[in-house]
């Protein structure tokens, strides 16, 4: 299993950042990550995410305030 996150606008639009896609072996990695670096991925213009376990949606969340 790979877990990546998939960046998005509040729209749904896939929002697609340079660079090589983060992977990780395990849910708790990528959530920790996510934890750590929402604060740059929000000033890339990413409004929310939806975590992937290789290709099928897990859950999707906001990374907006409240």
């Amino acid at each position: 299993m790979v877990w990546t996150w998939r960046y998005e606008k509040a729209d749904g639009t896939v929002v697609t950042l340079p660079g090589e896609q983060e992977e990780f072996t395990s849910q708790g990695d990528a959530e920790s990550w996510i934890g750590e670096g929402y604060k740059d991925l929000l000033d890339q213009g990413v409004d929310k995410v939806a975590l992937l376990d290789d290709a099928a949606v897990i859950y999707t969340m906001s990374l907006q305030e409240g």
